[in-house]
């Protein structure tokens, strides 16, 4: 079987998610979205009442993260990810959780896996990489648009001002920044919908093996 490892990255909201499990279901590959690793560790830490920013307590949550079994509807929660960004930057916590992820992108017949570095740290030789991004006035409205559906509710001004904030926490953190792998194919969904953002993904994808398998 023929190995097929693809990297997504991209900041919040860019719609890397829910583009990376399609690709997983169009290719027939496990699916990864490393954030909710980060986001079991966060949510650990506030289950347990232990301090975000207590570097021991994080280390022991990382230690203890099961990647098959990442609840999806509980660590979706926004104070989660807030949390999550901060738990990012502990060079420790971030060292556990790649070996881990590591180990997922290493199945014999490849895989999905989507973060912030992915193709940068995680997976640098991936079959694929993609850098998938949008405004963030774009991925304010998505996040709004979510809530909404939800039935929650929320501030347009706020969500892009978490949107912002969480910008510049991933791109300016020390280890492993945010940032597009150099070679990396940058699809910007801005004025994308789900569908084609799919399409274009696709097609970035079947090059690529068509070139490998004529290489």
């Amino acid at each position: 079987m023929t190995r097929l490892l693809i990297a997504i990255d991209g900041p919040a909201g860019a719609g890397k998610g829910t583009l990376a499990r399609r690709l997983a279901d169009y290719y027939h590959l496990p699916h990864l979205d490393t954030g909710l690793t980060y986001r079991a560790v966060a949510h650990m830490l506030i289950a347990r009442g232990w301090p975000l920013g207590d570097a021991p307590h994080a280390i022991e949550a990382a230690k203890l993260v099961d990647l098959s079994a990442l609840d999806r509807s509980v660590l979706s929660a926004h104070a989660v990810g807030e949390a999550a960004s901060k738990v990012a930057v502990i060079p420790e916590v971030r060292k556990i959780l790649v070996d881990k992820q590591r180990a997922f992108a290493a199945q014999p017949g490849g895989a999905v896996l989507d973060g912030r570095d992915i193709g940068t740290v995680v997976c640098p030789d991936a079959s694929v990489k993609l850098y998938v991004t949008a405004s963030a006035e774009v991925r304010a409205r998505r996040r709004l648009a979510e809530i909404e559906a939800k039935d929650g509710s929320g501030d347009f001004a706020t969500i892009l001002a978490d949107i912002e904030r969480r910008d510049e926490r991933d791109m300016g953190r020390a280890d492993s920044p945010l940032k597009p792998a150099a070679d990396a194919h940058l699809l910007d969904t801005s004025e994308m919908d789900i569908e084609a953002a799919f399409r274009a993904a696709r097609a970035i994808v079947d090059d690529a093996l068509a070139k490998r398998d004529t290489a």
